[in-house]
């Protein structure tokens, strides 16, 4: 592989006109995507135009006039198109780790004399915090088995488990789950499944209804590009909703909020997982970036994931083997997501000498380097440059020095 060929395929490149849709620095390779997605160069002037005129001039009328109430169930049907589910199944609303608190609940009451919930040892962080707090709190005890290997968590779903919560492509490896295999055990024996899709969607095609899955959560700030902090989306298969209940039962999620009632009922459709007042900004700014991934597809966009993927470990072979890096992602494309990690013994000082260079991934402790491969504004000539920057990093040894090995707030 040369460098004449690398930029061969960015000439002939389906999606090479999405990356004008973005606003990236012109010395930085961001290979961070799947962290913080890039600032559509579209969502400056939207957020301008609710402060300046939505919300400055025309005010309160803007509920109505500029559709803010409206914004989380539209916003939620356009993500509905890159996640395989149905209008009026998805919503966006708060962060992930309060809906995850609502879905968990809301499963758990579906299957009442269950007590077990199946998961995973090194999930995201939040989904385990979360499922401790829902422990700590219930009167009646649940078991929650977090599984260390993959390859035993169907075998770990049984008639005693109520709800099994799962991210289908791991934060730190990158390494894809079975979804349809796992929905179809944990039916087979009367459970709920929730999907955490924060690493998935926008990245890999995803096919909630195909599999049957339950519930899914996911966040709007990865590749959906929504922005810092941009708002979460659920889902809830239509089967479900009649009989959902969450715990969160703010004023937003009742069935007639401007009625004022004393007493809940919760909204009859996929409103119900809403609480309280949703922010009008955060969410005008996210929509921004779900309309780009819907004009260019899932399709096209995880062909060109994969080819970037493959390359880059292709390059990576060529050109550091002998540095001490071990691939811990899956070489098979078929169970990789949108990222590429490797561990080092000095990955932190690594990564810090690489992003000083202008190549930005990050660092999972305890020793992972971790690569996002965000194809909507990525070109194949990033991948090559990223490498050979990293292979000089390396060579010379600029990595070992005092300033790299500060560890940051935020790694």
């Amino acid at each position: 592989m040369t460098e004449a060929d690398v930029f061969e395929w960015d000439v002939a490149d389906p999606l090479a006109g999405a990356r004008e849709s973005f606003s990236l620095p012109d010395d930085v390779i961001y290979l961070d995507g799947n962290s913080l997605g890039a600032m559509p160069r579209a969502a400056a002037s939207r957020v301008q135009e609710v402060v300046e005129r939505e919300w400055g001039h025309d005010l309160i009328r803007s509920w109505n006039d500029n559709h803010w109430f409206e914004l989380p169930y539209r916003i939620g049907d356009k993500i509905a198109g890159l996640i395989g589910a149905d209008t009026g199944e998805v919503v966006v609303t708060d962060c992930v780790s309060i809906n995850l608190y609502k879905l968990v609940s809301a499963a758990l009451k579906l299957r009442p004399g269950r007590s077990k919930l199946v998961t995973e040892a090194g999930n995201f962080p939040t989904d385990l915090y979360i499922l401790e707090g829902i422990q700590s709190s219930r009167a009646q005890p649940l078991e929650v088995n977090a599984v260390a290997d993959r390859d035993q968590i169907i075998s770990a779903i049984d008639e005693q488990t109520a709800v099994v919560l799962l991210t289908d492509v791991h934060y730190k490896t990158g390494h894809l789950l079975d979804m349809a295999a796992i929905t179809t055990r944990a039916h087979d024996v009367g459970a709920l499944v929730i999907w955490d899709l924060c690493h998935s969607a926008g990245a890999l095609p995803v096919d909630l209804n195909a599999i049957g899955a339950d519930f899914a959560v996911g966040c709007g700030y990865k590749y959906l590009n929504g922005g810092p902090g941009a708002p979460s989306f659920v889902f809830a298969a239509k089967r479900h909703l009649p009989d959902a209940r969450q715990p969160l039962s703010g004023w937003w999620g009742h069935q007639s909020p401007f009625v004022f009632s004393d007493e809940f009922e919760p909204a009859d459709g996929i409103g119900r997982m809403m609480s309280g007042t949703q922010g009008v900004i955060g969410l005008a700014c996210a929509e921004v970036g779900v309309d780009i991934s819907l004009r260019f597809g899932m399709t096209a966009i995880r062909d060109k994931s994969v080819r970037m993927t493959d390359l880059f470990i292709q390059l990576f072979d060529e050109h550091l083997a002998e540095y001490g890096f071990q691939l811990v992602s899956p070489r098979d494309s078929q169970h990789r997501g949108s990222q590429v990690a490797f561990t080092h013994a000095e990955g932190y000082a690594i990564m810090q000498a690489l992003i000083a260079r202008g190549v930005i991934g990050d660092f999972r402790a305890p020793d992972i380097l971790r690569f996002g491969f965000a194809p909507l504004y990525l070109r194949y000539a990033d991948v090559w440059q990223a490498i050979m920057t990293l292979a000089e990093i390396m060579k010379t040894g600029s990595w070992d020095c005092d300033e790299f090995k500060v560890v940051n707030a935020v790694t």
